[in-house]
């Protein structure tokens, strides 16, 4: 193995950063593979997928903790709060993916949902040398959103010590922000940082340290939930279907006519004529059908119920 620079062999923050390392279990490395690479293509594709399938049950035996965090995020949000991911690397990417994807599932404003990736947009794609190991920049990267007691801030972090989602979620914390941190390690500092700690502790990489695979896969799992539950909560479903899907192109528009016609067993003519009326909305669509109001009053029905359309059917067909 080369030798590390004089500089970096002689700092004492990198010899930290090492034992730190050396400590976690994502980080451990499993002589039993050191000879994967000799192995047949498929049966490292077993291998691969062996480990994997051990993600789902590392994700079940933390969901009553994940439930929790959930309730506490929909309250907030129900006030008008936001969910804010803050990660680096993989962690980060996964953040601001799963806030890029609530606007045109859930019809969220783009600034209901962020994902912060410790460097800033550049790092979605290319790494950005040293910005993970910043906290400053963290708080930098929330005071920009002026964060209110509403809003909930997410560390994303497979090892639990990334100082860029520690510090986000420290300095969240004391503004008095909810705080969530998610680690794939136990007895994390993330963990502990936060008003709800998640560690879902899946073990040592088949790759030895290469956290974007089980442990990504875990993170994903669990801002899956954090996201789509939260919306679940706060009305944006109806049922299991998405209502307040946002129809920006034709195959959402298709999307859009055919919630429509699950939620209410209408002819394609009367959906698409009472779309047209909405305006394209799915949830208002719904409510004229199934009960008869005009577009004007499911807008109004839709507004007193804070956009729960079951409560707004009960109340239309009260009224």
């Amino acid at each position: 193995m080369p030798s590390l620079p004089p500089h970096a062999a002689a700092s004492p923050r990198h010899l930290a950063v090492r034992a730190e390392l050396e400590s976690l279990t994502t980080e451990a490395f499993r002589p039993e593979l050191a000879d994967v690479d000799q192995l047949p293509t498929l049966d490292i594709a077993k291998l691969m997928n062996g480990e994997d399938a051990a993600v789902p049950a590392a994700v079940a035996a933390r969901l009553p903790l994940i439930a929790a965090a959930i309730d506490a995020i929909a309250e907030r949000m129900a006030r008008g709060g936001r969910l804010v991911y803050a990660g680096a690397g993989t962690a980060g990417r996964l953040g601001v993916l799963d806030a890029s994807e609530c606007p045109p599932t859930f019809n969220t404003a783009p600034s209901q949902v962020v994902g912060l990736i410790a460097g800033g947009r550049e790092a979605v794609v290319t790494s950005v040398e040293g910005a993970e190991d910043s906290a400053e920049l963290a708080r930098a990267d929330l005071d920009a959103l002026a964060l209110t007691p509403d809003d909930t801030v997410v560390g994303v972090s497979a090892s639990g010590r990334t100082p860029y989602a520690v510090g986000a979620v420290e300095h969240a914390r004391a503004a008095g922000a909810l705080t969530v941190g998610l680690s794939c390690n136990a007895a994390s500092a993330l963990a502990a940082a936060a008003d709800h700690g998640i560690e879902i502790v899946v073990g040592p990489e088949l790759v030895t340290g290469s956290t974007r695979l089980k442990a990504g896969t875990a993170q994903k799992l669990v801002l899956n939930m954090l996201s789509t539950i939260t919306m679940i909560r706060l009305g944006k479903t109806y049922g299991n279907l998405m209502v307040d899907v946002r129809a920006t192109n034709d195959k959402l528009r298709a999307r859009s006519h055919r919630v429509v016609a699950l939620a209410t067993g209408a002819a394609d003519d009367e959906i698409e004529k009472a779309l047209a009326e909405c305006g394209g909305q799915v949830k208002h669509a719904i409510l004229t059908i199934l009960s008869g109001v005009a577009p004007d009053t499911a807008a109004r029905l839709l507004h007193r119920s804070e956009g729960h359309l079951r409560a707004a059917l009960a109340a239309a067909m009260t009224g």
